[in-house]
């Protein structure tokens, strides 16, 4: 299972409006994407959407990409009026599970990039 973050910092004072924009709940029904989990972290300054499940990254750049969700690019707009600048994707390095006999350690020589 994989895990993916996009950050995106908001414009000061968005904070209470991002998080209106979270309480509406997803623009589209996560069951049939194939995202196993999904959180949103909401601070004064930025807001991070985690995803999990096998090949995320793959999954949530399709949803992005995708031309007929209509109702995510209507999501995506409202959030372009508060994020301030490009969101970035950030991969995770180190995860732990009290399951977990080890440690989850990915290559550490990649870096976060903007979300295209």
């Amino acid at each position: 299972m994989e895990r993916v973050a996009i950050i995106a910092r908001l414009k000061e004072g968005s904070e209470q409006r991002a998080a209106e924009l979270v309480g509406a709940g997803p623009p589209f029904d996560l069951t049939d994407t194939g995202i196993v989990r999904h959180s949103i972290y909401i601070s004064a300054s930025e807001a991070v959407f985690v995803f999990e499940g096998h090949e995320v990254e793959w999954i949530v750049d399709q949803l992005i990409d995708e031309p007929f969700h209509y109702e995510l690019h209507r999501a995506f707009e409202q959030w372009r009026e508060i994020v301030d600048g490009q969101p970035r994707v950030a991969r995770e390095r180190f995860g732990w599970q009290l399951d977990d006999a080890e440690p989850m350690a990915t290559q550490a020589g990649e870096r976060s990039e903007s979300w295209a």
